[in-house]
């Protein structure tokens, strides 16, 4: 096992953006910048032992800071989406940066932007920190967050998060790496075949915020408890599948809260690799990359064009604050957000 620190890049005020790279004993390796303490790639063995990266990406900041995909950053301090951006903690209704119109999305942007520290702290891990300072884009509180990235010799890459607030308010943190096993080079990924452990999703209204009703997936384009192609039913006559282009959806995990379970399968046949992928959190977002559109070139000059990611964002559900029958994430002063969510190839 072992961890190199490098320079990567850097930002347009001079700070420097470092790259760590944890490889283990099987020459699998992760890549994490330290701009929004980014999983820059993911590099594992093909059925023929041929190396490739499984996560779609930029080679530089400025690539990265143009594009409006979150590709492999962490998100805080509230992943995914906050109707018209408000809520209410303590009783008092708070309003959050509304940056996909008039919506919060991603915590408007603030903890996949930062720089964030890292040190070395084993051969096989590193941490990253920042702080979010009370009030920073409308959420209350002085948040302390770690995030460390560690990767096994069971091919498992554990992404550990921790955060900690100086005031009650709400916290919901994910990855939002675009994964394709082929590696973006061989196209998009809709002959990846994919199994979620999830028995409901939560539908959306016309600007991707849940209605409140958790609904069962059977019979339904959202039916994943058996691997099938991402593409099979991607372009049903299915009205959640027409608003969002495809899959944008947050599907609700089976089984309980707070321990690491299973959350999805991904088999890619032509390249032979797989991937698994386990958290302690209540639901996953799966994304398809609906709106990609070749225009944004990514690693070595490729053109990503539409579905040539998927995304699996384990989080609290989309909108939680304002949906009084989702599980809640409301931490008081000092109570600690915590979470595991491990990728294996």
């Amino acid at each position: 096992m072992s961890v190199t620190k490098t320079h990567f890049d850097f930002m347009p005020d001079g700070t420097e953006v470092h790259l760590f790279t944890i490889t283990n004993n099987n020459e699998i390796s992760a890549g994490i910048i330290t701009r929004g303490a980014t999983l820059q790639s993911f590099v594992c063995p093909d059925k023929e032992g041929n190396m490739g990266d499984i996560i779609m990406g930029f080679d530089n900041i400025a690539a990265h800071m143009a594009s409006g995909t979150y590709t492999g950053n962490i998100i805080g301090q509230y992943a995914n989406r906050l109707s018209g951006g408000k809520f209410t903690v303590a009783g008092k209704e708070y309003q959050a940066t509304q940056n996909e119109n008039d919506k919060c999305l991603h915590g408007a942007g603030e903890y996949n932007s930062a720089v964030w520290k890292a040190i070395i702290i084993d051969d096989d891990a590193v941490e990253f920190s920042y702080v979010s300072e009370d009030g920073n884009e409308g959420f209350p509180g002085r948040v302390e967050v770690t995030v460390v990235y560690r990767l096994t010799d069971r091919n498992e890459l554990e992404i550990h998060y921790n955060a900690v607030p100086d005031r009650e308010t709400i916290i919901n943190m994910t990855n939002h790496a675009y994964f394709n096993l082929g590696t973006t080079a061989n196209g998009d990924v809709l002959d990846h075949e994919l199994q979620l452990f999830c028995d409901a999703f939560t539908p959306t209204d016309a600007d991707s915020i849940p209605t409140g009703e958790i609904r069962n997936v059977a019979g339904t384009a959202f039916d994943f408890r058996e691997p099938k192609k991402i593409g099979k039913d991607i372009g049903n006559d299915d009205e959640q599948l027409i608003m969002c282009r495809g899959y944008d959806h947050n599907f609700c995990v089976n089984g309980p809260i707070g321990k690491v379970r299973p959350v999805a399968k991904v088999t890619d046949a032509k390249s032979g690799r797989k991937l698994e992928v386990m958290s302690d959190l209540p639901g996953v977002q799966l994304y398809t990359g609906n709106f990609l559109d070749g225009t944004e070139m990514g690693k070595s000059g490729i053109a990503l064009g539409k579905h040539y990611g998927f995304c699996l964002e384990t989080q609290y559900y989309p909108d939680t604050p304002n949906q009084p029958s989702f599980p809640q994430c409301t931490f008081k002063k000092g109570e600690k957000f915590s979470s595991l969510t491990i990728f294996k190839v």
